[in-house]
């Protein structure tokens, strides 16, 4: 089974700064990693690797610093990586960015393609679904376990508020896992090395794919970033209680409630 991972190359940070005038992120100078969510989607598809084998492939569109992350997918045991990166794909919202990845993705042969449930950046959850109604293939989110039934279908188990579902699915098919599903495998140097070795990873931009420009980067998204609002900070006041026992931890903590004026009693 050929299975392909897309990840996104997001800011190692709580403190975004956003550009004023785009409302775009401003990723110069914020260190990035691979979007933890989308560990989980690596981890699903190397499980089912080392189960059924076949390939696994990772893409991502991004910066060029984004080589750093399809390193880390390669040194958990991803066969090869696809770094989709053009200035003419920067600011894209996500229906734009889906329609490039979808395009990139629709030059590989696949069986299956997972993502991670959502991003820490942005929390749309929109990429995964986006990417399958471009490509035509049927979706199912917040993944926890799959298996490959033989004869081009899947079982894939869901889990709800309250509940888990099964589906059974027919293959080409696009997953979602879902947060804390699994617990990623540790980066291993031999597989690590490949990307010194050998062309693991490939760099494409838009002379390779060739899309219109209209379509893709700022100008292709119809989302528009009005206005930005910043919540200012709120000092904390550093306050420190070292009670006796907890009848007079308890005591003292209503008391600052009633005067901060959080509690009524």
């Amino acid at each position: 089974m050929n299975i392909v991972v897309c990840v996104k190359w997001v800011p190692n940070t709580t403190s975004v700064n956003i550009d004023q005038k785009t409302g775009t992120l401003i990723r110069t100078g914020v260190p990035s990693v691979i979007n933890p969510h989308d560990l989980h989607a690596l981890e699903m598809a190397l499980t089912l690797k080392d189960r059924y084998g076949g390939s696994v492939t990772t893409i991502t569109m991004a910066p060029p610093s984004a080589k750093l992350g399809l390193e880390h997918a390669i040194g958990m045991g991803c066969d090869k990586a696809m770094l989709v990166t053009d200035m003419v794909y920067a600011g894209a919202d996500t229906l734009a960015t889906s329609y490039t990845l979808a395009k990139a993705i629709s030059r590989l042969k696949f069986d299956l393609m997972l993502v991670g449930q959502e991003t820490v950046d942005s929390s749309t959850a929109h990429i995964g679904a986006q990417i399958a109604s471009w490509l035509h293939i049927p979706y199912l989110y917040y993944v926890v376990d799959v298996k490959y039934l033989g004869g081009g279908k899947i079982w894939a188990k869901r889990l709800l508020e309250d509940a888990y579902e099964e589906y059974e699915l027919t293959l080409p098919a696009l997953l979602a896992a879902a947060m804390h599903s699994t617990k990623p495998r540790r980066v291993k140097l031999s597989h690590k090395l490949r990307c010194r070795s050998e062309p693991v990873i490939e760099v494409w931009n838009n002379k390779t794919l060739g899309l219109e420009v209209s379509c893709v980067g700022l100008k292709g998204s119809p989302t528009i970033v009005k206005k930005t609002s910043f919540v200012p900070e709120v000092p904390r006041k550093k306050v420190v209680c070292q009670p006796r026992d907890l009848d007079e931890a308890a005591e003292w903590l209503v008391k600052r409630l009633v005067e901060e004026r959080l509690l009524k009693i």
